[in-house]
């Protein structure tokens, strides 16, 4: 093509759920959280655009500090999962096997546009050209455009038969080219997800100055967070967004956990290549959200409720459905495939995910909505 650069024709974007407009859908194909922000991250926004009006004309605080306080006080009082959370009293308190045992502070957080925007910078700060990537075969098909985006090599390690990660191969790979390893946890299309002490013994295996990147957008759903092991493994980063279980997916806002010296390296980054990311709006919703912790964590488990009740009811109906920890299910029916599936129900009304991936083609992953969308959807099926 004329007038570009080379490099562009190494690109292969990322390809979104479906974002139609010629009819109303039930939107059931994005993993978004069908529940609205609390009213008081409405009310936030709207005081502080009508107080001081002029700060949508001026460059927001750079390093969000404020919003990094916010989150790590959210973080301290949920234990990164927010579906398990005690909200007794109006506060959160994390359970038991949530529990941090430690604090973590402002200076480990690192604050984005979006999780894809922080996971940009992820790979930027941590990854080499000149040694590949580890991460599942199947796993967010952002990561190889970014190792396309930024000429990284990556080495896609399948799944195992049972569609868990393949965790020993994954880290022979990594040593073999003394590489650093990224994978999501809970794991997305399929859903499932290491304990914690599986992610452990990663980091205690990984090659020794190399990080491990743990992805943990669907983790208030139900997953163990990594988060505890921050204390003990300096090599762990864990990446989070406000896009799915803080119903902030049309704001934009992501985040990474890992220790204050790694944080100053993605900021580094960041200085780099957008000074300010998080504008004025973004962040006051996000502080609001972050207070709001008990109202999200209720939603959390409403969305858990119709995900136990979706599983249920495909298995009673022939579908081969993987145990979700996050919110949505990836599932087949023994002899329809996943893109006549996905037709039949869109036909209906109804939008869910299907992925043209050799592999996992005969799948769709249907994300979780409220009572009433998920009765609908049912209909359908």
């Amino acid at each position: 093509m004329e007038f570009v650069s080379k490099r562009l024709g190494s690109l292969h974007p990322y390809v979104p759920g479906e974002q139609p407009t010629d009819r109303a859908y039930i939107k059931l194909n994005a993993n978004e959280n069908p529940y609205p922000p609390h009213p008081s991250v409405i009310e936030a926004v709207r005081s502080a655009i009508s107080a001081s009006p002029e700060k949508l004309g001026l460059y927001p605080d750079p390093d969000v500090t404020e919003l990094r306080q916010e989150i790590a006080r959210m973080l301290n009082a949920t234990g990164g999962v927010l579906c398990r959370a005690s909200t007794d009293g109006g506060e959160c308190r994390p359970a038991p096997e949530d529990g941090l045992g430690f604090e973590i502070t402002p200076d480990m957080i690192f604050c984005g546009n979006g999780s894809d925007e922080v996971l940009s910078f992820v790979f930027y700060s941590f990854f080499d050209s000149d040694r590949p990537v580890v991460f599942p075969e199947h796993t967010y098909s952002f990561y190889p455009v970014y190792c396309g985006y930024y000429g990284i090599p990556m080495e896609r390690v399948p799944l195992r038969g049972d569609w868990t990660l393949d965790v020993s191969t994954m880290l022979s790979k990594a040593r073999a080219s003394d590489s650093g390893i990224i994978f999501a946890n809970p794991n997305a299309p399929t859903g499932l997800a290491l304990g914690r002490k599986e992610v452990e013994g990663i980091l205690e295996s990984a090659p020794e100055g190399k990080v491990v990147v743990v992805d943990e957008a669907y983790c208030d759903f139900g997953g163990e967070s990594c988060l505890p092991l921050l204390r003990d493994h300096r090599n762990l980063v864990v990446v989070r967004t406000f896009s799915k279980s803080l119903s902030f997916a049309g704001m934009r806002l992501g985040y990474i956990v890992a220790s204050p010296e790694l944080v100053q390296a993605v900021f580094r980054v960041k200085n780099s290549f957008n000074h300010f990311p998080v504008d004025f709006v973004a962040k006051t919703a996000a502080i609001a959200s972050c207070r709001a912790a008990p109202y999200y964590a209720e939603n959390a488990r409403k969305v858990v409720a119709e995900r136990e009740s979706l599983t249920a009811f495909l298995r009673d109906r022939g579908y081969f459905v993987l145990d979700s920890l996050t919110n949505f299910v990836f599932a087949r029916k023994d002899g329809m495939g996943g893109r006549a599936l996905y037709e039949k129900v869109r036909d209906a009304g109804i939008l869910i995910r299907h992925f043209a991936t050799p592999g996992i083609e005969d799948f769709v992953r249907i994300s979780i909505g409220t009572h009433g969308q998920m009765e609908e959807l049912k209909k359908a099926l």
